[in-house]
């Protein structure tokens, strides 16, 4: 079917996969790590017939510009897109707030169709979720989901990826982490599975949390949720709708006590108190999450799993987590960070250059036995 017959896809969260597309981003973006990192390491001399062969990762981005349109500052999530663009034979446009027309002296949907009609995808992190909604709606492009107020698609893309890559530190059964030798004689190197883990979250319900809450119990997990009883530190309506309808929050416990939030817990994850913009509220922020900050004490008192590991999507401040545990042997927050790279790629792989990021799976949004 030729691509201009075909509806343009875009993604704004994890809700809008099944539990099988997202598997399937998960397994393309170990594939492309994989293949891809051998490229990235010091040059060897070729020592002759014993040196193992390179594949190429997908040149999908072939010629194709990719659109960075950013109205907030980013680390990982720019240097992910620009970098997995090269990989894939592309190029990143950066575009900040400050230097285009968009929202100044020219609408969005104006600078949609303008940016659509040079580049082959839009890759957008925004503040209001309508501006992305807005963005999808008039550009002839695929748009995908940087970062909104509302979700935050891609932080848990490399999450799920860290879980499995990991998934020997949660089952002493499990014969360990894949070797990297043999990598390349099959299309997909099968990744480890993840055994369904109790999931904290302690601190404010913002747009990591949102992904999380669509996402984990649909992969077989359950969640532990902690925020304070202010209806602003909880999920918005719109949020909570989804994961009704997705019926996610039969797996979901939320209180106001981390203590019992991190009970049983085998992975605690915490994320900023103060989103960008918030600036104003943090003394009010910091004083409604007193308590709040992930310690080993926290967890040893509330009955955490002995084994519990810990997350972060960064940056991180000292309030969240104390030192102990950010630099600590439970932390995966530098492997998380690494793999924003590697989902990334995978997203543009699949949704810029192939068009086919939401190709069915043949089950239902809720999961397999839904």
């Amino acid at each position: 079917m030729a691509l201009a017959s075909k509806a343009v896809p875009h993604l704004m969260t994890l809700a809008d996969l099944s539990p099988g597309q997202i598997q399937r981003i998960v397994a393309h973006s170990y594939h492309l790590k994989r293949i891809s990192q051998p490229w990235l390491a010091p040059q060897q001399k070729k020592s002759g017939k014993g040196t193992p062969r390179l594949h190429m990762p997908s040149q999908s981005l072939f010629n194709k510009t990719i659109a960075l349109l950013f109205s907030k500052r980013s680390t990982r999530t720019r240097v992910a897109a620009e970098t997995a663009s090269l990989l894939l034979g592309g190029q990143a446009l950066f575009l900040g707030r400050e230097d285009i027309q968009l929202g100044v002296n020219e609408t969005v949907r104006d600078s949609a169709r303008v940016i659509g009609g040079m580049c082959q995808g839009i890759f957008a992190r925004v503040g209001e979720h309508e501006e992305i909604e807005e963005l999808a709606r008039y550009s002839p492009v695929p748009v995908l989901n940087a970062l909104s107020s509302l979700w935050h698609p891609t932080q848990v893309l490399a999450d799920i990826l860290t879980l499995h890559e990991h998934a020997h530190l949660f089952d002493p059964s499990s014969s360990g982490p894949v070797p990297p030798t043999d990598a390349y004689s099959q299309k997909y190197t099968k990744l480890q599975e993840v055994r369904p883990l109790t999931i904290a979250y302690v601190g404010d319900s913002a747009n990591v949390l949102h992904d999380m809450l669509v996402s984990y119990p649909r992969l077989g997990h359950q969640m532990r949720v902690a925020s304070p009883d202010n209806p602003k530190y909880r999920a918005p309506q719109p949020v909570w709708d989804r994961v009704v309808e997705l019926g996610c929050d039969k797996s979901i416990h939320w209180t106001a006590d981390p203590r019992e939030a991190v009970h049983g817990a085998d992975l605690v994850v915490t994320d900023t108190w103060i989103s960008m913009g918030q600036e104003a509220e943090k003394a009010q922020r910091l004083k409604d999450f007193e308590g709040y900050q992930v310690t080993e004490q926290l967890c040893r008192e509330g009955g955490a799993n002995p084994d519990w590991k810990f997350m972060h999507c960064l940056p991180r401040k000292q309030d969240e987590v104390d030192d102990e545990v950010f630099y600590g042997p439970r932390s995966l927050v530098f492997p998380e960070a690494d793999n924003r790279k590697w989902t990334i790629m995978a997203m543009f792989d699949l949704l810029f250059g192939k068009w086919n990021l939401l190709e069915r799976t043949g089950e239902s949004a809720k999961g397999p036995s839904a």
